[in-house]
């Protein structure tokens, strides 16, 4: 055998091993990947729950005329991980107050917090709008509900989760939270100014959830 042909034959012995050990590469990553699958499919994550527990009315003030709304928030939003072996790692995430569809409030951030298997999270952020601008009809449709004695707002929470299985944990979703809030007005019974009614949180609420 000539030299040239034992170069030949050394090099294409490397060329095949090199393959054999791509495949076995590509192979484990392929088992890993089902590995994940498999557990995932096993254990199927459940939306983490949300409830509004409480909601405080600091300040609430609709400028007749120019429809201008002043409003202060406080609430109270808890939220359950009802995953046994799962958990949940909350990113990113702001809520803020709608009125009929129009954000009466300005986004304000929550902090970021993980949620082992079953654990829960509270929340009690302030929530401010200053002179935010409804339209007519809104501040129309405003001023009857609030003089009938009842108002329905929603809070509304927008951001993004991850998944945690073991070690491995997800991409990013995308988390949408909607929660009605309920108030009853006493426009009798003011606080020590005499300018802000007695509102009124009926009842904790569960939220609907999209993940």
């Amino acid at each position: 055998m000539s030299k040239k042909d034992c170069g030949n034959h050394g090099e294409h012995k490397r060329h095949k091993l090199f393959r054999q050990l791509f495949a076995a590469f590509l192979l484990l990553v392929i088992v890993a990947l089902l590995v994940v699958l498999i557990v995932w499919l096993v254990l199927r994550p459940t939306k983490p729950k949300f409830y509004l527990q409480d909601t405080r009315v600091v300040q609430f003030n609709l400028t007749t005329g120019v429809g201008l709304l002043t409003s202060v928030f406080q609430i109270t939003l808890s939220s359950r991980n009802p995953n046994g072996r799962i958990g949940v790692y909350y990113d990113r995430n702001a809520a803020y107050v709608l009125y009929k569809g129009q954000q009466i409030t300005a986004a304000t951030a929550l902090p970021p917090g993980y949620l082992g298997a079953n654990d829960v999270i509270v929340w009690s952020p302030y929530l401010f709008g200053a002179a935010v601008p409804l339209a007519p009809y809104l501040a129309e449709a405003l001023y009857q509900d609030k003089n009938a004695g009842y108002i329905l707002l929603y809070l509304h929470v927008d951001g993004r989760l991850r998944w945690k299985v073991g070690t491995w944990i997800s991409d990013h979703y995308h988390l949408q939270v909607n929660c009605p809030v309920f108030l009853t007005v006493d426009s009798s019974n003011h606080y020590g100014d005499g300018s802000v009614p007695y509102f009124h949180f009926r009842q904790m609420t569960s939220c609907t959830v999209d993940v």
